[in-house]
């Protein structure tokens, strides 16, 4: 099933005239932020490593007003699910029910109170484009597009990088999330027609322009969502810390492959393969942007594949149905327009990305829907996407 993107323009529109209908008047200011997915470099956060997100023409959009009473708290509806809910503007916020959506806002108004920053009551709106679930980061989203309409009301401005840190920061104390920081950064960052190359050790940010009207990016939402049993990311995480003692560096950042064949009889084999992922996808990542900013794109394509064949077999975060999305993708190959594919994300299920030639997008889309359905029998979602602009007040 294809699924087509409204622009930023025409759901702002769409979220001021819901908020009219919702509240009796018309907004008084609008905020942005979207979704993103990531090109190349997966579970390389937590190693110091690199990612390589771009911002998705998927977001969230939040229209606000004062209060027309003399109600002292923050209001807010989701137009998407149809709930509403308040909380008081008590110092600090308290949280919400664990698990409950609203934990996202309350923890970013806490993170501006902190600072000093009182908004004062607030009645307000969302409406999104990010698939919920899909790995796409909506939870992203909703935290910086809620910072930016909170510097909008207020007139206090956050550098980019303290509103990306204080967003991260909301998910971990509010809504109980460990999250790395590119999810944050992309959406506060990004910019039109560029993809942001993250160093993660030093928070270092590069711009790599993705302006070839020739790609696009295809994503495709599997819409399946394993649980990771045994506390899978933990594991992992543990093994990679495990592989950095045996070879006495900081973290898998410092290594390289040569190291780790060195001490490949001092390491279990599971960690071995873990370590071998994270120092390979540490190289690829780097390597991916060079390839696409001087439009190498057999480099590009090459790199992802070879992401994904690592994360399979050697990271083991993929699963069948991301498989079959990958496969399906490599065999309409180049010739058929497909430059390169890989799941994206945290993996057991959720997208794959993959670079497509621009005047071969609908007929891939519908080759890797019919194919995925006769192998799956699930219907996934795809829809493309140009590198989106990051927060934005409309």
């Amino acid at each position: 099933m294809s699924d087509q993107t409204i622009s930023l323009q025409q759901l702002g529109d769409e979220t001021a005239k819901q908020f009219q209908l919702r509240y009796g008047r018309a907004p008084r200011w609008i905020a942005a932020a979207p979704g993103r997915v990531n090109i190349i470099g997966e579970h390389t956060d937590y190693n110091d490593g690199f990612v390589f997100p771009m911002a998705i023409e998927r977001y969230t959009v939040i229209a606000a007003d004062r209060p027309a009473g003399a109600s002292q708290q923050i209001t807010w509806h989701c137009a998407r699910t149809n709930q509403s809910a308040s909380f008081p503007l008590s110092k600090p916020v308290p949280k919400g029910e664990p698990k409950h959506w609203t934990n996202y806002i309350r923890g970013v108004f806490a993170g501006f109170q902190q600072r000093g920053v009182d908004t004062g009551p607030l009645d307000a709106l969302m409406l999104s484009t990010v698939p919920l679930g899909g790995g796409l980061s909506s939870s992203a989203a909703l935290e910086v597009a809620t910072a930016t309409l909170i510097e909008t009301v207020t007139g206090h401005k956050l550098d980019p990088v303290e509103k990306a840190l204080l967003c991260q920061k909301a998910e971990h104390d509010y809504a109980g999330m460990p999250c790395g920081i590119m999810d944050q950064f992309i959406s506060a960052l990004g910019r039109k027609d560029h993809l942001l190359l993250l160093d993660c050790r030093s928070r270092k940010t590069e711009l790599v322009p993705m302006n070839d009207p020739a790609v696009e990016v295809l994503i495709v939402n599997t819409n399946v969502k394993h649980e990771l049993t045994g506390g899978g990311y933990a594991q992992r995480r543990k093994q990679c810390e495990e592989a950095a003692r045996i070879l006495g560096v900081p973290s898998l950042r410092d290594a390289d492959a040569a190291m780790l064949e060195n001490a490949r009889a001092k390491m279990d084999a599971t960690v071995f393969r873990r370590a071998r992922h994270v120092i390979g996808e540490i190289e690829r990542t780097p390597a991916a942007a060079r390839a696409i900013q001087t439009g190498d794109w057999p480099t590009a394509g090459r790199l992802m594949y070879a992401s994904h064949a690592a994360l399979r077999d050697d990271y083991e975060v993929s699963c069948a149905e991301l498989d079959a999305a990958v496969e399906i993708a490599q065999e309409i190959g180049d010739a058929g327009g497909v430059i390169g594919s890989r799941m994206t994300g945290g993996g057991f299920g959720g997208c794959t990305v993959s670079l497509v030639k621009t005047a071969s997008v609908a007929d891939i889309s519908r080759k890797i829907g019919e194919a995925y359905r006769k192998r799956t029998g699930i219907e996934a979602t795809l829809f493309v996407s140009r590198p989106g602009a990051g927060a934005t007040i409309l």
